[in-house]
């Protein structure tokens, strides 16, 4: 049973960084793609950034560009996202998602796997 752990959320002030880790467990399969997404209170999940491993392609929303950055150390079976100058905005429960299958945008409607999130939240 793969299983996903997202740890490195918290609370920082304006400005501030976060990073955040996925731990990856169970895998018998290599995962192309892998994502971090998040959600605020009353407002739908969304896809935060995107990483393909095979074609080395990173895919962010327009919001967290220059800010944000997704990594993976396949020997750790771990993903990342290193957040810098966080803004009130990005506060939200963040979640890191993992799919078997392959497309070069890493694009899916729905992901196969999830972890249960953490909590990031960013006061002005």
């Amino acid at each position: 049973q793969v299983q996903l752990v997202e740890s490195g959320g918290g609370s920082v002030q304006a400005g501030g960084s976060l990073r955040l880790s996925c731990a990856a467990s169970g895998y018998t399969w290599r995962s192309d793609c892998m994502g971090w997404f998040r959600q605020a209170p009353g407002n739908e999940r969304e896809a935060v950034a995107r990483i393909n491993s095979r074609i080395s392609a990173e895919y962010y929303t327009d919001s967290v560009k220059d800010r944000f950055t997704i990594s993976q150390d396949n020997a750790k079976a771990t993903l990342y996202l290193q957040m810098d100058n966080l803004k009130p905005e990005d506060t939200g429960l963040y979640y890191c998602a993992a799919d078997p299958r392959s497309r070069d945008g890493c694009d899916f409607d729905s992901w196969s796997f999830w972890g249960q999130g953490t909590q990031v939240t960013v006061s002005s």
